[in-house]
């Protein structure tokens, strides 16, 4: 299956000095790939040399800062390098974008241009997240930070869609995230959003709280953007405190220093296990239309792995399905 990616190359920290060396990688490993590299024409193209196959160049004349306004993004920049990639999606000459550019820019560009499924008031953002078995999926991580009931039942079955279909589980677990696991806890929202998935077809397991997100109590775990992105930073700075004390215990003294070079395999496989890199790739699902979040500060390992969620979503049309799925639970 051929899929096309259209790629906002002057996106995130770095820009064409990782988004070009990334897609060529990703080109060189994956025959059935094309890539549309969106920008600066003549600095995409220094860093080309040459290679050409499989590869096109769109030209963007402008660009979108990453502390810029959503607004003045949608209204000033047309040309920008993110509107443009989104704008080949919606003209169907790439089945999906991805963008390490400023997210709130690419979340609204994208409502405004692809707009949502039918039944879906608000898209959200999806990212699978380390656990100790594996990873799950959570949403939202930063789009909505205010959700009524409703949008929560609508996360919990675009996810459940993008875990059964990504992960190929039959029935994903779903849970709400909440202050506790008893059914009185948490507010009015959370309370009315159980008792909708309790009553419909999706395996809800209920509440989980913080400290079950990376024991893997669920398989996706549904919340507000407010407190995902909030979890989400929570974790990814214990992580850089769990590598900080490692290295600064094995780095003291002789003794620190040898039990560090015997503890090598142990640390290399840790150092693995909490590698942001390989779980780079958010999913701005309810979109009718794939478009996918890469970190900012990504590497190019990162970024090809954001380029391959996007080619996942593609071959498993996941916008079509979450439609399907809604479909069912209205019916």
């Amino acid at each position: 299956m051929s899929v096309t990616i259209a790629l906002d190359a002057m996106g995130g920290d770095h820009g064409p000095a990782v988004c070009v060396p990334a897609a060529l990688a990703m080109l060189k490993s994956n025959p059935d790939l094309r890539v549309i590299l969106v920008g600066d024409q003549a600095r995409i193209e220094d860093l080309l040399n040459g290679n050409s196959d499989r590869l096109s160049v769109v030209h963007a004349s402008e660009v979108v800062a990453m502390d810029e306004k959503p607004a003045d993004a949608l209204r000033k920049k047309k040309d920008s390098s993110l509107r443009v990639a989104i704008n080949l999606v919606k003209d169907e000459q790439a089945d999906a974008c991805v963008s390490a550019g400023n997210t709130g820019a690419l979340m609204a560009t994208a409502k405004f241009v692809l707009k949502t499924l039918p039944g879906i008031d608000r898209p959200a953002i999806m990212a699978a997240l380390p656990t100790v078995h594996g990873h799950l999926h959570m949403l939202d991580l930063g789009a909505n930070s205010n959700c009524s009931s409703e949008h929560l039942f609508q996360f919990a079955v675009m996810g459940s869609v993008v875990a059964s279909i990504i992960e190929n589980i039959a029935e994903p677990r779903v849970a709400l995230l909440n202050i506790g696991e008893e059914d009185m806890k948490g507010n009015d929202n959370i309370r009315q959003a159980a008792a909708m998935l309790s009553q419909s077809n999706l395996n809800y397991t209920g509440f989980v709280e913080g400290n079950h997100i990376s024991q893997h109590k669920a398989d996706v775990i549904v919340c507000d953007g407010f407190t995902g992105n909030v979890a989400l930073k929570v974790m990814e700075g214990t992580a850089s405190l769990v590598s900080h004390f490692i290295r600064k215990g094995f780095g003291s003294g002789l003794y620190g220093r040898f039990s560090g070079l015997v503890s090598l395999p142990v640390l290399k496989s840790l150092r693995k296990s909490l590698d942001p890199r390989q779980y780079n790739g958010a999913s701005l699902v309810g979109l009718n239309g794939i478009v996918i979040k890469s970190h900012g500060g990504a590497d190019q390992l990162a970024l090809q792995q954001a380029i391959r969620v996007a080619m996942l979503e593609v071959e498993k049309n996941v916008p079509e399905t979450i439609h399907q799925l809604l479909a069912e639970q209205e019916a």
